[in-house]
């Protein structure tokens, strides 16, 4: 129990002014598992997108009986209740970002792998075209549009 109080509180205690993920699935009314409690902390930790294998050997070193198929359950969990993103950033693996961490998408270059960063006000103009013409609402929160960057196509 003293462990999972000490993650609870660092999770908790993190440089984010939004509630932490842990304290949003126990209003959900989850039990927060020191599994769960490390798991999230990797998540929250991570200044970048998170694959479920990355998050998995954060934990695993510090708590060597948490499965990877716990790592996909609680990813799961936190995808439902709409706390964490899921994006395909080409890598061959799904990247995870918390969406208390804003909105954002990602150019990916096909030949080289560079990752932009794209503000989501890119696509104001894409989401009333799809609504006026189409009669369509596009939720878009988190995606990945794959190219080539200008360093490439230059070569």
């Amino acid at each position: 129990m003293l462990f999972f109080k000490k993650m609870s509180k660092e999770v908790q205690n993190n440089d984010h002014s939004h509630p932490g993920l842990l304290s949003r699935l126990a209003e959900a009314g989850y039990r927060m598992t020191p599994q769960r409690a490390m798991i999230v902390a990797a998540i929250e930790k991570s200044t970048n997108h998170i694959s479920a294998e990355d998050i998995y050997a954060s934990v695993v070193t510090k708590y060597p009986h948490v499965n990877i198929s716990t790592v996909y359950r609680t990813l799961d969990l936190l995808k439902e209740h709409g706390l964490v993103t899921e994006t395909d950033l080409g890598n061959g693996r799904v990247s995870y970002h918390p969406t208390s961490k804003g909105h954002h998408h990602h150019l990916v270059c096909h030949e080289c792998g560079t990752i932009i960063d794209l503000d989501e006000t890119a696509f104001i103009d894409l989401k009333q075209k799809l609504k006026n013409k189409y009669g369509f609402t596009a939720d878009i929160e988190h995606l990945a549009i794959f190219g080539h960057c200008d360093n490439c196509i230059a070569k």
